[in-house]
């Protein structure tokens, strides 16, 4: 699997954390949300349960290697 650049999120997506706090994790993107500001946050479920909060523009969708 590698990155895709259009970053296209959508609820059950796999993606992978490029920036921020949670760099390198990956996951599925369960939850998104746009605050008033405009910023984009979504929750990434990761294989082992576990849950974490970050930024839209930090997460990088994946795709199946053609």
């Amino acid at each position: 699997m590698k990155p895709n650049p259009l970053n296209k999120l959508k609820d059950g997506a796999k993606c992978k954390v490029i920036g921020g706090t949670h760099i390198g994790k990956a996951g599925t993107v369960r939850d998104i949300n746009t605050s008033k500001t405009g910023s984009i946050t979504i929750t990434v479920l990761q294989d082992k349960g576990v849950r974490f909060k970050t930024l839209g523009k930090n997460v990088a969708v994946l795709e199946n290697e053609k």
